[in-house]
């Protein structure tokens, strides 16, 4: 028997299959429904987002906002878009600065599933590049900046952007392209998918 959606949310909201791993203890944050048409695919939950249970809730999150052109409120319409990270745990802090990748046990376990279960999706954002290894496999360029720069040939269905960190700010100043160009027709494929 085929589970529906919300069993598997219930499943992966419940997951504690790396308990003994991470630092602030299992908080899987995800956000799915079946009519959603975007779906965002990230790294992994950072402490704001653990303590808060709210997907991009943070300054990387008011970043994304703005590249796609949307508000909070359309943001966090589960009804239009879905938020499954490759990680859905907050995975701990890298002793060398920034957060650890996503615990390698959870997209093998959640992401087809999930993915699977969303049949109203029509775009798929995939942010940074652990989404991206992932679902672009042998598609993906040698380099993160190649492959944000051919996000035309993944179209309709994938939209490859980098991670709006901070720790990216440089990168954008040395990729205009990215705002002058990508930025644009992200914006305008949201909009189209979000609004009536």
């Amino acid at each position: 028997m085929t589970e529906t959606l919300p069993q598997i949310v219930a499943r992966a909201r419940a997951c504690r299959l790396c308990e003994g791993h991470l630092p602030l203890g299992p908080r899987p944050v995800l956000r799915a429904s079946e009519t959603a048409r975007l779906l965002i695919i990230g790294q992994a939950p950072g402490t704001k987002v653990h303590q808060t249970g709210v997907p991009w809730n943070d300054a990387s999150g008011d970043t994304l906002r703005d590249w796609m052109g949307l508000d909070r409120d359309t943001f966090y319409d589960a009804a239009h878009i879905a938020i499954i990270p490759m990680g859905l745990c907050y995975p701990g802090r890298n002793p060398k600065g920034g957060d650890k990748p996503p615990r390698p046990e959870c997209a093998p376990l959640w992401q087809d599933a999930l993915r699977q279960a969303l049949p109203a999706v029509e775009l798929t954002l995939l942010v940074g590049q652990y989404a991206q290894r992932w679902h672009l496999g042998a598609d993906r360029k040698p380099t993160m900046t190649e492959t944000v720069a051919a996000w035309h040939d993944y179209a309709p269905a994938l939209f490859p952007l980098p991670h709006p960190s901070w720790r990216n700010t440089g990168w954008r100043k040395r990729h205009p392209w990215f705002a002058a160009q990508v930025l644009p027709d992200l914006r305008r494929r949201c909009a189209s998918l979000v609004r009536p």
